[in-house]
């Protein structure tokens, strides 16, 4: 009889409507994250995937984060309850953002690569949709992507997300100034570090082509750039080739101090 009657009161904590909408609030929060999050977020997986993920993510977490709802609070008033949704949907999407915006750099940095190395015009993967990116970009962009999860930094944004609560519990006020500078912050401190992983191309197209301007120069009957082509082409491959694993291992180290950090 103590048994079962521990079920049923176990039971009836799980049907608690307080219980049920702090759940609720806590995958708002969660669920905002991952929306916006780079790898999770990834129009690639099918959107049922990813709210199972966003669920299954909240379900797993809700044990250590219900103690720190104010569920007595949440049935007395809609508008409360409705405020209080308001501000972890924007405190989630808000830590999702300064994630996605260090892919966003690193894919601006390489269609601008790309441009310079006369690989712009063929399309690739759409990585987003609607958005055809170069082939280099694509998958400069796709294997960042791929190495979250190979590296498991995807634990580390969990563990970001459980540690956020601590740091703006449930029923505190969104700070847009503070967001704002943080993402001030964050733009400079990705283009950066998007910056050092796409220099060699940069590098390499400025001589090159400063190589092939002053050839012109020198010949002008030879229509030098028409002839170079395939050899900046070429050039451009043969860096990506011996250079990418370091370029990638600099983006994630950069990407994961943000994540151990922030």
């Amino acid at each position: 009889m103590n048994a079962s009657g521990d079920i049923f009161a176990g039971a009836g904590a799980i049907l608690d409507p307080n219980v049920t909408l702090a759940t609720f609030v806590l995958f708002c929060r969660i669920g905002a994250c991952l929306m916006l999050m780079p790898g999770i977020s990834s129009a690639q997986i099918p959107v049922q995937i990813r709210l199972f993920i966003a669920v299954a993510v909240t379900l797993s977490l809700a044990p250590l984060l219900l103690d720190q709802a104010p569920l007595h609070s949440l049935e007395a008033d809609p508008i409360p309850a409705l405020r209080l949704i308001a501000v972890e949907s924007a405190i989630g999407g808000t830590i999702g953002l300064l994630g996605r915006l260090f892919f966003l750099a690193l894919e601006a940095m390489a269609v601008g690569a790309a441009a310079m190395l006369g690989m712009a015009n063929p399309f690739g993967v759409e990585v987003e949709p609607n958005q055809a990116l170069p082939p280099l970009a694509s998958f400069v962009t796709l294997s960042a992507t791929a190495l979250i999860f190979m590296t498991d930094a995807h634990w580390e944004v969990l563990r970001g997300l459980a540690a956020s609560y601590h740091a703006i519990p449930i029923g505190g006020e969104f700070d847009a100034g503070y967001s704002l500078r943080q993402v001030a912050s964050t733009l400079g401190d990705t283009f950066r570090v998007a910056l050092r992983v796409c220099s060699p191309f940069f590098i390499y197209a400025i001589i090159v082509n400063l190589a092939m301007s002053l050839i012109n120069r020198l010949t002008p009957q030879v229509a030098i750039f028409y002839m170079a082509t395939p050899f900046i082409v070429g050039g451009g491959l043969l860096l990506l080739y011996f250079s990418v694993k370091p370029l990638l291992g600099e983006f994630m180290s950069g990407f994961e101090a943000w994540l151990i950090s922030g």
